[in-house]
């Protein structure tokens, strides 16, 4: 008998062979992909036969259908090597969307220098992702902030669902954290290489979101790419990993909107003044 879907919404089991037990709980996380392969076919069957090695709960094409592949109270893989907010095992934690998309084009790159070439999700695709995300999240009490990109959780690694994926259009329909990114332009800028207490502020402010960066003083290519994955979900217009002040604005914008939904304090006024006295001081380019 084919097992009913978790979610009503999907029309199809196709199972995978990849999953296990859940090893940590809750599972209060949903963590979208896109499949970066050049069809729909191939994504398919690299998720679903064991010779793939990974796989995710959901997959949907790009004319909206909904497949299952992996029954939700199973660990499903698909978030590889990841952190979030002091979590490590995050395929325990989540609920894994794959969105077939063909990816970027050009993967040569480090994260923070893989920008543009995305082509866009067509509507019916969105609309799809937007109501299972919707259904999941409601059914399980996923909170805003737990709804998290594959860039978010692997900086280091991963660049998926990428800049053109419509996090605003998915807030619209009362999923995930957005706010509107304070606009791009010239000024001060903390940029890669800064040393000393404005690296650290930058670092304590990411980590307190939930990335997976050290608090070391030191604007380094791991903390370039935690900035990457910032701007990829957050401030989609430019991704390049420098700090400049729309991309700290948004920060502080994004940490208060997670404030106002939960208990934790926001990063504290000294980290504040750190980065805008850095800043003033900056001549980025």
């Amino acid at each position: 008998m084919t097992p009913h879907p978790d979610s009503p919404l999907a029309e199809k089991f196709h199972p995978s062979p990849n999953h296990g037990a859940r090893l940590v709980g809750p599972t209060d996380t949903l963590i979208l992909h896109y499949t970066g392969m050049p069809t729909a076919e191939a994504a398919l069957e690299l998720l679903a036969t064991e010779r793939g090695g990974v796989s995710c709960h959901y997959f949907v094409w790009e004319d909206g259908r909904i497949w299952r592949l992996v029954a939700e109270d199973r660990r499903a893989w698909h978030a590889g090597k990841s952190f979030w907010a002091g979590e490590t095992d995050l395929n325990s934690r989540s609920i894994g969307i794959e969105i077939v998309h063909p990816g970027h084009p050009d993967l040569s790159a480090p994260p923070y220098a893989t920008f543009g070439g995305c082509a866009p999700f067509p509507e019916r695709q969105i609309a799809a992702v937007a109501a299972l995300c919707q259904e999941i999240c409601q059914r399980r009490h996923i909170a805003p902030q737990r709804v998290l990109a594959h860039s978010d959780i692997a900086p280091a690694r991963k660049i998926d669902p990428g800049e053109t994926f419509p996090w605003a259009r998915l807030a619209e329909s009362g999923v995930g954290l957005w706010v509107e990114p304070a606009a791009i332009r010239p000024g001060p800028c903390l940029e890669p290489g800064a040393l000393g207490p404005p690296a650290a502020a930058l670092q304590q402010m990411l980590a307190a979101y939930g990335y997976g960066v050290d608090i070391t003083g030191v604007y380094d290519e791991a903390t370039r790419n935690v900035v990457a994955a910032f701007q990829r979900h957050f401030r989609p217009a430019l991704v390049d990993g420098r700090a400049d002040a729309s991309t700290v604005e948004t920060l502080l914008a994004v940490l208060r909107a997670r404030d106002s939904l939960q208990t934790s304090a926001a990063p504290g006024a000294s980290q504040v003044a750190i980065l805008s006295a850095s800043a003033a001081r900056s001549s980025g380019p």
